[in-house]
Formats: structure tokens, C-alpha cells, sequence
């Protein structure tokens, strides 16, 4: 069972990573294999809508877009870290979350989804908001913790003295890492829940 787990922020060793770092340490003691991919420093442009995707199976751009989707295609869940920036992510995260979620045609419903926010005081719930939404439109179970999943300060110093945050942090492991675990015992004792696809209702009726 492995996890990825995504750095969205430039500082590669800053707030964010801090964060990600107490997830990743609590999901490797729970059993769970891990690996780290450092995005904020990359240039991720964002989805020209040119289709070659839907041709091809893979992003036009051959750049980390294409990496992570062979990885994520393989992995049992993922965790998005992202700085908070005028109350949401990073550009960066979300063009690269735009193209690797639209350009990946395999199955995702029953991987496990999570983010990790950092802020200096606020945005963060509403940036909560904005990641989660790449999960919940593919049937992705969120893990979640004792708190939202946000750790604050403006030094990686400041994010030590953050203890609930921390805390939330090593919670959220052990939640996620309790999801991974169950929904493989469930696929191998019951299978996967059945979906049904073929409906898409584009309105061009006028309703």
C-alpha cells in the first residue's frame, strides 16, 4: 500500500513540508510505503483544453503532470500540500491538479484523498474547500483528522510551536493510513461498490 504526497510550495523545506513531513513520518509507522514530490518550484502550466488526453492517455505537456499520473495510477491514496495564498492554493498545485485529474482516464473511486493547508493566520478552510473537490468528483474517500487539516506560522520554526497542528497532522496519518488498510480489506472481501457512468447532462435543452 503506498500514498504520494505532493509539496506545492516553492520553499521546499518551509512551512508546508513541515506539515507533510509529520503526515508522511505517521504513515510510514502505520505501514504504509510513502513518496514525496516537491512541485512548487516547477513550472506546471495550466490545461489548454487541446484533447490530446483523450487521444493519447497522457498530457500533452511531458512534464511532472505525466510522472505523477503512472504513479498515481498505482498508488492507494494522495496528499496535497499547499501554502495559502489570498485565501487558496498555489497556482501551481491547481494547474497541475487541473491536467493530472483530467488527463488520467483510469479508475479513482476508492483512492484515498487528503490535504495539508499551511497559513500564517487564515485562508486556509476556504483553500480546504478548493482542494478537496479533485476527490469528491472522483469518489474518493477524504481522510480527515481532529481538526482541519491546517498548520499555522510563517517559519518552519513557528509550525514547531504549533502543537494542535502537528497533532492534526499525525491524526490525519493515522486516519488515512486507517482508510488505505480498510478499503483494501473491503476490495479484497466484497469488492469495489459498482458505478454507473453514461449519464452526462449538459443542459442543451435550455432547462
Amino acid at each position: 500500500m503506498k500514498v504520494l504526497l505532493l509539496n506545492g510550495s516553492p520553499r521546499e523545506d518551509g512551512c508546508t513540508a513541515r506539515a507533510l513531513k509529520e503526515v508522511e513520518e505517521t504513515l510510514q509507522r502505520e505501514g504504509i510505503e510513502t513518496e514525496m514530490f516537491s512541485i512548487g518550484k516547477q513550472s506546471i502550466r495550466g490545461c489548454t483544453a487541446c484533447g490530446y488526453c483523450k487521444r493519447n492517455g497522457r498530457c500533452v505537456f511531458d512534464d511532472l503532470v505525466n510522472v505523477l499520473g503512472e504513479k498515481f495510477r498505482f498508488a492507494d491514496g494522495i496528499v496535497v500540500g499547499t501554502p495559502v495564498y489570498y485565501a487558496g492554493a498555489n497556482g501551481s498545485v491547481l494547474s497541475l491538479l487541473d491536467r493530472l485529474f483530467y488527463s488520467t482516464s483510469f479508475e479513482k473511486s476508492m483512492k484515498v484523498g487528503a490535504c495539508v493547508l499551511s497559513s500564517r493566520r487564515a485562508g486556509s478552510t476556504s483553500a480546504y474547500d478548493e482542494i478537496n473537490k479533485y476527490f469528491t468528483i472522483c469518489g474518493m474517500p477524504i481522510a480527515s483528522s481532529t481538526y482541519w487539516n491546517e498548520v499555522h506560522g510563517y517559519t518552519k520554526e513557528d509550525v514547531e510551536k504549533d502543537k494542535e497542528g502537528l497533532q492534526t497532522m499525525r491524526n490525519l496519518g493515522r486516519s488515512m493510513a486507517f482508510l488505505v488498510k480498510s478499503i483494501a480489506l473491503g476490495r479484497e472481501k466484497l469488492g469495489l461498490p459498482a458505478l454507473e457512468r453514461g449519464a452526462h447532462t449538459n443542459f442543451h435543452d435550455g432547462l
